[in-house]
């Protein structure tokens, strides 16, 4: 399960992309930061992006702009693994190609646009919307390995927030939270105007059943899933479609043997190592 956890940490078809090279250019996260060492664990990425999917779901604005104009319904797993590969640019690329990378997707930003089933309009560069993704990912994350790999220290969480800032700032999200204290602060604004939605029974269903990892690690996957329904904050966990959907008595012990197990042996030639040995050479 692990080995197909870190093929998911790879660049997707059509996007290869060798983290070793320009020696010596820095990313935009820095190499000894707590980002580094969460985005290095496979299962906190995977727990981690569902529980911000949950969060960016529960927002009408971002529901409608991520549903109606992303492929996760056609193709989960491409999805994912396009998202991850954004985010471990962010983290472990050479910060000219992650510059590149982050302005094509706001380019591609530029012609998302609609109206939720309410009637409001919406844009996906608007900068409320891009805080409260950027914000989300970030918690999800942290929480993730927090929960479920190595507890963090309260200068360890707000430094992963400190990390992103960098990259928040490139895609347009001028308003990101830049330590834990002031997630909580975003996370109480926003609770008012977060609601559940089919969408949000109908993502889990997706994640539940999607080819991800092989068929006879299938319940696993569920597992994961279940865990990433667990760290949601209120009042996300507690809407109707998500009630009853986290960890089992006794599962949340196997996921943290599962995280721990992930952070112990070699990654293999993914991002993070290639990264490592790309600032390990002089420029």
């Amino acid at each position: 399960m692990l080995d197909t956890l870190r093929q998911l940490m790879q660049p997707p078809p059509g996007m290869a992309f060798d983290f070793s090279q320009p020696p010596g250019e820095p990313a935009l996260a820095p190499r000894d930061g707590v980002s580094w060492r969460v985005f290095a664990n496979p299962v906190a990425l995977f727990v981690g992006g569902v529980a911000a999917v949950l969060l960016e779901l529960a927002e009408p604005s971002v529901r409608s702009g991520v549903w109606d104009h992303s492929s996760f319904r056609r193709d989960p797993q491409m999805r994912l693994r396009r998202t991850g590969f954004a985010a471990m640019m962010t983290v472990y690329g050479p910060r000219s190609a992650t510059e590149a990378l982050i302005a094509r997707v706001v380019r591609m930003h530029g012609r998302v646009a609609g109206t939720t089933p309410d009637g409001v309009a919406y844009h996906a560069n608007d900068p409320r919307l891009l805080d409260w993704v950027q914000a989300t990912a970030v918690f999800g994350f942290t929480q993730a390995y927090h929960c479920y790999v190595r507890p963090l220290s309260a200068r360890d969480r707000d430094a992963a927030f400190a990390e992103g800032q960098p990259a928040a700032a490139l895609y347009g999200a001028t308003g990101v939270p830049a330590s834990w204290g002031a997630w909580d602060t975003l996370l109480a604004a926003t609770a008012p105007g977060l609601e559940g939605s089919p969408i949000l029974a109908e993502f889990l269903d997706i994640m539940n059943e999607a080819t991800i990892l092989p068929a006879p690690l299938r319940p696993l996957q569920r597992l994961l899933v279940r865990a990433a329904v667990q760290i949601a904050p209120e009042p996300v966990r507690s809407l109707p479609q998500l009630r009853g959907r986290g960890l089992r008595a006794g599962e949340a012990a196997l996921v943290r043997a599962l995280g721990r197990a992930a952070g112990m042996l070699p990654l293999g030639d993914t991002p993070p190592a290639q990264a490592a040995r790309r600032l390990a050479r002089s420029a």
